[in-house]
């Protein structure tokens, strides 16, 4: 009968652990993306014009589809 118990205990404490975990991670995941947000066409538009270089819509498009390129490997 005591076996059950514990049995039953380590199952239910692993399935909380898992639980608080993915949460956790979420949480983590979503303040990080927040404070570190991913680069959009308006981004890599400034940053052109900083470094001196006027951006067309062609350029920018390729930049963005070699940076998703780049991600998806």
């Amino acid at each position: 009968m005591s076996t059950i118990w514990v049995v039953l205990i380590a199952i239910t404490a692993l399935l909380a652990g898992v639980a608080l975990g993915f949460f956790i991670a979420r949480k983590y995941m979503m303040n990080y993306l927040k404070k570190n947000p991913p680069i959009n066409e308006q981004m890599l538009r400034t940053l052109m014009m900083q470094m001196g270089q006027k951006p067309s819509q062609k350029k920018i498009n390729q930049m963005m589809r070699a940076m998703n390129n780049q991600q998806d490997k």
